[in-house]
């Protein structure tokens, strides 16, 4: 009778439903340590990488530790197809540009001896600096025959080219006051239509060609001396580069004549 009522007291004790939660938290216990563990492995530190490689290189009669491998992806520059077209386009003009500029000195070679006229490349394009004394006589805005001579080769070699050709006309300060020049404005103005009116009977196109008078306002010599003001009396024609390059402006660059 004794028995009976101690199974029965055992068999009337009520089940424990949450055991599984033992198992879980173990589950969660590993699975975290297991995260921890990979991420000790994916943040090497490189000295004790290369003390535990020196260990066991020389425990096992090897040199040493193995270089560790770089698993840094390089920093190569992004190809640019637009940037690598537009710098070869820019070394084709630099070049065509420089050609020219040792065509106009081989034409003007006499003149270039004499001092009387400059060639010089910039990334501008090419300009051709005349002294007035060669074009014109004092006060005056007519070619005179030599000088015409002179242009009109260059305008039979810029009539080949296809770039824009800009004549600017450039004074002294000393005023001038007639019927035919009021001040030197127009002076300057006439004088670089001259040149102008010269290229078209050579051949070159019209819509290609301006002229600008800029009166004594872009010296490159003092005026205070006879030299300067000498100097500072001319016409430049500048041959414009199809693709003008501001960011790498520098001052203009004298032509060195090509070799032979």
């Amino acid at each position: 009778m004794q028995n009976r009522r101690a199974r029965r007291k055992f068999d009337d004790e009520p089940e424990n439903h949450e055991r599984w939660l033992i198992s879980y938290s173990d589950f969660i216990t590993l699975l975290f340590a297991f995260f921890v563990v990979m991420y000790a492995i994916s943040a090497v530190n490189l000295g004790k990488y290369r003390v535990f490689s020196d260990a066991l290189g020389d425990a096992f009669g090897g040199k040493g530790a193995a270089p560790p491998v770089n698993t840094e992806v390089p920093n190569l520059p992004i190809p640019n197809p637009a940037l690598k077209r537009r710098n070869e386009m820019l070394r084709h003009e630099k070049t065509q540009m420089t050609k020219l500029a040792q065509d106009l000195l081989s034409t003007l070679a006499p003149l270039v001896k004499e001092g009387k006229v400059r060639v010089t490349q910039n990334s501008r394009g090419v300009s051709v600096e005349i002294n007035a004394s060669v074009l014109f006589d004092p006060g005056e805005a007519t070619l005179t025959p030599a000088s015409a001579d002179a242009l009109r080769a260059v305008g039979t070699l810029l009539k080949e080219d296809s770039h824009s050709v800009q004549v600017e006309g450039h004074t002294d300060n000393q005023p001038i006051a007639n019927n035919r020049f009021p001040s030197n404005w127009e002076l300057s103005s006439v004088r670089a239509s001259a040149v102008v009116r010269l290229f078209i009977d050579a051949g070159v196109t019209p819509g290609r060609l301006t002229a600008v008078g800029l009166s004594d306002n872009v010296p490159v010599a003092a005026n205070n001396t006879a030299e300067g003001r000498a100097r500072n009396r001319r016409v430049a024609v500048t041959i414009l580069s199809a693709i003008p390059d501001p960011s790498t402006e520098l001052p203009n660059q004298p032509v060195a004549p090509a070799g032979p």
